[in-house]
């Protein structure tokens, strides 16, 4: 393939979803790979400038709000790890310029909280926070915060919209230049600049205005995920970037489409959201190195090898057959949902054959049951694969999920980000300093100095 960026105003984006003893269920079990990195501070400095050095837009940290015992061996440190929060203010001191983004759960907080630590945040990192919305899936959650049940969808997504509402609102209570701060008059503060919120609606009643002044970039970025019909209407109203699970790269175009279609009703364009499927680069130097290293994973799974889950996503019973014997032929001609044919061919690719063996599709189905597309190869073939999604607007660009650390992101690194800058896909230096300025996106207007000038005050 050939992109020659000059010609187009799109560049492609790269985030890394820190899953810190790596993405694939046996990531963690390699010999060469860390385990206690979530908890260790020198380790994720590490990671954070190895990334900023690379021109990463954004180093990203999940968050989840209930755990147990039964997740030892599917993604342990997605559920016990480091408060974000916490966790990205110490990195913005050893970081400069790569965005950095905390998760919050609206569900489980407060506007004036939120907004109040994203603010502070932005500050200590020089404008470069980005607030990833979640409403939560986990209904553990709920027994965590003294509620008896989690809420259902709807009721979770009319919270979460006002919630956003009223934090964006917050950030603009004080105007840019509220503080004057005159030492001659002895005015420090314009109350003309500062305004009350005075915000009632269906589930928040907030006065204001906020106790920390207006961030460095004015409204701070928004991110949200999910495919459901409500997060796409969130995401499209709120959001800046858009991270999702798309495994087949036509559903991948289909949700882009859908998502971007739906920006115009709230007054936004095509270039304020940027869509950013989940990826799992399994690179090697050459893609022999790579294929090996897949086998040594596979091989690690631990796992009962329950057929059921995947029997019913292809629409065959592979129950009754030989988990070492070929996927049988009545089983492929059977095949009618493109999706599972589209599975059983990523699975071929993975394998670097087409005779899998029911095995062999497990392991491949078991390293993205939650939704983030595998890929195996060389740096070149990973490369053709991004471009392939990137120029047919299946993607602005990927939240990378190493499957496993730091070795796996290693590679990436030093192989495959070379690749795409040589394309014209990827910059070498970064534009700014500022999370909106990785993507382009313009600082706001205080929306009350817009309301003002509209009303002619």
């Amino acid at each position: 393939m050939s992109y020659n960026h000059t010609n187009n105003d799109r560049q492609l984006h790269l985030g890394l979803f820190l899953f810190s003893t790596g993405y694939h269920p046996a990531g963690w079990r390699l010999p060469e790979s860390v385990t206690d990195g979530a908890f260790d501070p020198k380790f994720l400095q590490s990671v954070a400038q190895k990334l900023e050095k690379a021109k990463f837009d954004f180093f990203f940290l999940g968050d989840a709000l209930a755990s147990s015992a039964d997740m030892q061996y599917q993604f342990p440190s997605q559920m016990v790890r480091l408060e974000p929060f916490t966790m990205i203010a110490h990195l913005t001191a050893v970081t400069e310029k790569i965005g950095l983004i905390v998760t919050a759960n609206t569900t489980y907080a407060e506007p004036y909280h939120i907004a109040r630590q994203t603010a502070s945040l932005d500050y200590l990192s020089g404008g470069r926070v980005a607030w990833n919305v979640v409403t939560g899936a986990d209904p553990r959650a709920a027994l965590n915060f003294s509620r008896e049940k989690h809420w259902d969808n709807t009721k979770r997504y009319d919270y979460a919209d006002e919630f956003v509402q009223v934090v964006k609102d917050l950030w603009d209570t004080w105007e840019d230049d509220a503080f004057v701060r005159n030492k001659e008059t002895g005015v420090y503060v314009d109350g003309t600049r500062v305004h009350a919120l005075n915000h009632k609606g269906e589930h928040f009643s907030v006065a204001g205005p906020l106790n920390v002044a207006r961030p460095p970039q004015g409204q701070i970025p928004l991110l949200s995920a999910g495919t459901s019909e409500r997060s796409q209407e969130l995401g499209a109203r709120f959001s800046n970037v858009i991270f999702t699970g798309q495994i087949l790269f036509d559903e991948a175009r289909k949700f882009y489409a859908s998502v971007k279609g739906k920006l115009a009703k709230y007054g936004r364009s095509k270039k304020e959201l940027f869509i950013m499927p989940g990826l799992v680069p399994l690179v090697g130097r050459t893609e022999e190195e790579a294929r090996a290293k897949y086998r040594e994973l596979s091989n690690l799974i631990v796992t009962d090898f329950d057929l059921r889950p995947l029997s019913q996503r292809i629409g065959i019973d592979l129950t009754g057959y030989p988990l070492d014997g070929p996927l049988p032929d009545v089983a492929l001609s059977s095949l009618t949902d493109d999706g599972a044919k589209q599975l059983v061919r990523l699975a071929q690719n993975a394998s670097g054959h087409e005779d899998i063996t029911v095995r062999e599709l497990f392991h491949y189905f078991a390293a993205v049951v939650r939704g983030h597309l595998l890929i195996v190869g060389s740096p070149e073939q990973i490369a053709d694969e991004i471009e392939r999604w990137f120029v047919n607007e299946a993607a602005d660009g990927f939240n990378l999920c190493s499957p496993y650390m730091p070795g796996g992101l290693d590679l990436f690194l030093e192989f495959v980000v070379p690749e795409l800058q040589r394309r014209g896909l990827f910059r070498t230096e970064y534009e700014g300093s500022t999370f909106r300025d990785h993507f382009g996106l313009k600082r706001p207007e205080n929306r009350f100095v817009k309301k003002n000038a509209v009303l002619g005050g």
